[in-house]
């Protein structure tokens, strides 16, 4: 609920572009950063700058030929972009923001519980994976997220929509076992029930039903948090579809959307 005080607290005033890092969510960002190499020509813009860059897009859903002149040019914004892409940096960042905000609110930085869903969105002509998910009449991509009970997200994986939940759900709850071992229990929806989920992992899968009286919306159970999840990163206009041609930039720009979440939490409690 929005409060004066909370509209202080998130206000971006003052800003030049809303999504431009402030200085309190560069200090919680910068050590996560790969640093300049030593060899070569001295870069002409900051990370900070190539990151303000990529946050631009992300949040305004703009094509890349359309940073503003103030920012670095989509050449360098992209090479940057892509680079990043490649090595997983999105990734790891969230996986550090993630341990440190558990561990902001007095909890223990790995989680031993998750909840599993999915998001179906439309692609774009851009091409890349695709297919037609039948329960929502969807042609596109497949969004699987696992968050925590809190709602961080942990592992998401972009797939072609016609991938079935239970087998889009095997390759995460694997790459969780890397990222977060300690993780016993997950909650999911009746998408998910079957023996691929089950047997993918020792991560037990809970299945939370709908009640049998259930008439129009209701809120379920530990499946609510995920569901908040993909309506915090749905702020991204970029996001609204998926125009990316890669799963790998799909993947990158979610993760990037998660790491958004959390810089401005973490720098909001210093």
């Amino acid at each position: 609920m929005w409060t004066p005080t909370t509209r202080r607290q998130h206000s971006r005033a003052g800003l030049r572009y809303e999504t431009d890092l402030t200085d309190a969510e560069w200090a919680v960002i910068k050590p996560l950063m790969p640093r300049p190499e030593p060899r070569g020509r001295p870069p002409v813009w900051t990370t900070r700058e190539i990151l303000n860059a990529i946050f631009y897009v992300l949040r305004g859903g703009i094509a890349w030929r359309l940073i503003p002149k103030d920012l670095p040019p989509r050449s360098t914004t992209f090479g940057y972009f892509s680079r990043w892409r490649d090595t997983g940096l999105f990734g790891r960042i969230n996986h550090h923001l993630v341990m440190a905000d558990r561990e902001r609110v007095g909890r223990e930085a790995s989680p031993s519980a998750a909840v599993l869903d999915s998001q179906t969105v439309k692609t774009m002509e851009s091409g890349g994976p695709r297919g037609y998910d039948a329960g929502k009449k969807v042609k596109g991509r497949k969004r699987q997220a696992l968050v925590d009970t809190d709602g961080r997200a942990l592992v998401l994986d972009p797939q072609p929509a016609d991938v079935q939940d239970r087998d889009g759900a095997v390759p995460v709850l694997r790459l969780s076992r890397r990222s977060f071992p300690f993780i016993t229990k997950a909650f999911a929806d009746a998408g998910y029930a079957g023996d691929k989920p089950a047997s993918a992992t020792i991560i037990a899968v809970e299945i939370v039903r709908k009640p049998p009286d259930q008439v129009g919306f209701a809120v379920h159970p530990r499946r609510w948090v995920v569901e908040r999840f993909f309506a915090w990163i749905s702020r991204n206009r970029r996001l609204w579809k998926d125009p990316e041609a890669t799963l790998a930039s799909a993947k990158a720009f979610l993760y990037a959307a998660a790491v958004m979440i959390l810089v401005r939490r973490l720098a909001r409690s210093t």
